[in-house]
Parts: structure tokens; C-alpha cells; sequence
């Protein structure tokens, strides 16, 4: 399972890019208005820093007009990959673009037959929220799950990114059911590495190690 981080903060970018595990990029309106920084410039400096998918979403609400914003994003770099609305405005864009080899990722997916929707257009990336539909009454996972499913089911080739995740259970729970990425805040990302267990065995080799006759070692 590919790993991306679902940020606009290039310092968070960086950071987990460092760690020789990140995949790709998500971003959002939402991520790029907290960094005080202009759109454009933002993008074009998170795909010169990682290597991945990077998903810059689309504004526009007619299929004409997101056709036209996704060409303008999609140009600005061979690793967009442009995120469209889940609507039927969106879809027959996704359809559109599809055609001219432009990747998209089908954002605020809540369904599987709107996953299903997706895939019959073409969608390079499905994106089911997982954890807005946990915090609704709604195992979030089970969606992905039956996702997974019904791509199989008729072989689909759209991959499955488990989105919106709030803590490391998620992460494995979409490693179990198959998905194909999960992107996560840098925050989740972190936790990924930690376990109280590998923090008292690295304190206690430590302190061992320092009962050990010091010689140089060869």
C-alpha cells in the first residue's frame, strides 16, 4: 500500500519525504488557505519536491469549466494528478479528461456506487472519506471494503485512496481491506513509527550498552 500525506505545508512535505516512505501528495482548499501562500507557486514547488502523485483539486462546479481548470493544473507538472468533485457535473469531466490521459482523483467519495460511478468514467483515483463517515454513525473501513469489492468484482482499475484518516487504525484497517493508497495528516504519519513497546526496549539497550567495556569497535 502506497502512503501519501494529505497537506499543502511544504516543511511537513519535506519532512516525511526525508523519511524514505512517502508515495504522494494530497491537498485541498482547505490545506492550501492555511499557508498564506498563492496557489500556483505552492503547487508547482510540492511536485519539484516529491516524486509521487500529487492531487491538486479543482474548483469549479460545471463540467466545462473543471475540464478547463484541470488542463491548467495538469500542465503545470507530469505528477498532477487533478481532484474532482463526486457529482454528475464532476463525473463527466472525469469522462472527459480521461480521454485526454489526464489522471484524476474522484474526491469526497462517501459510497461505493459513487465509487462505482467513478470508475465506469475512468477515474485514475477514488477517494472515500473514512473518517467523516465514522464521526456520521458510519464505519468509514466498510465502504472501503465494499469498494474493493465491486473493483474486483469487474476488474476496475481505478485505485482506492482511504482519505480522511484520523489515527494509525485506520491506516492498518485500509492495509487489511486491500486499498491501493492511504493518505493521512503528517501528525498520523508520525504515529506510524511509535509503540511504547520500542521505546522501552531502545531505553533499556542504552542503558545496558553502557555496562559494556568500551573498546573501538571494527
Amino acid at each position: 500500500m502506497k502512503l501519501f500525506i494529505d497537506t499543502a505545508h511544504l516543511e511537513e512535505i519535506r519532512e516525511a519525504n526525508a523519511w524514505g516512505i512517502l508515495d504522494g501528495v494530497t491537498t485541498n482548499p482547505t490545506h492550501v488557505s492555511k499557508t498564506g501562500r498563492p496557489a500556483k507557486e505552492l503547487y508547482e514547488e510540492i511536485c519539484r519536491t516529491v516524486d509521487g502523485p500529487v492531487s491538486l483539486e479543482t474548483i469549479a462546479v460545471d463540467a466545462e469549466g473543471i475540464v478547463e481548470e484541470a488542463r491548467r493544473l495538469a500542465a503545470m507538472a507530469d505528477n498532477v494528478v487533478v481532484k474532482v468533485p463526486i457529482m454528475r457535473e464532476g463525473l463527466k469531466a472525469v469522462k472527459r479528461l480521461a480521454a485526454e490521459g489526464v489522471k484524476t482523483n474522484v474526491t469526497v467519495t462517501f459510497s461505493p456506487l459513487q465509487a462505482l460511478l467513478a470508475a465506469k468514467c475512468g477515474a485514475t483515483y477514488v477517494s472515500p472519506f473514512v473518517g467523516r463517515l465514522d464521526a456520521v454513525g458510519q464505519v468509514g473501513m466498510d465502504v472501503v471494503r465494499q469498494i474493493r469489492t465491486i473493483y474486483g468484482n469487474y476488474g476496475f482499475s481505478t485505485q482506492i485512496i482511504v482519505a480522511a484518516v484520523r489515527h494509525p487504525i485506520h491506516v492498518l484497517e485500509a492495509a487489511l481491506a486491500g486499498a491501493d493508497v492511504c493518505t493521512m495528516f503528517f501528525d498520523v504519519m508520525k504515529q506510524l513509527y511509535e509503540h511504547p513497546l520500542t521505546d522501552v526496549a531502545v531505553k533499556l539497550f542504552l542503558e545496558d550498552w553502557k555496562r559494556v567495556p568500551q573498546d573501538k569497535l571494527t
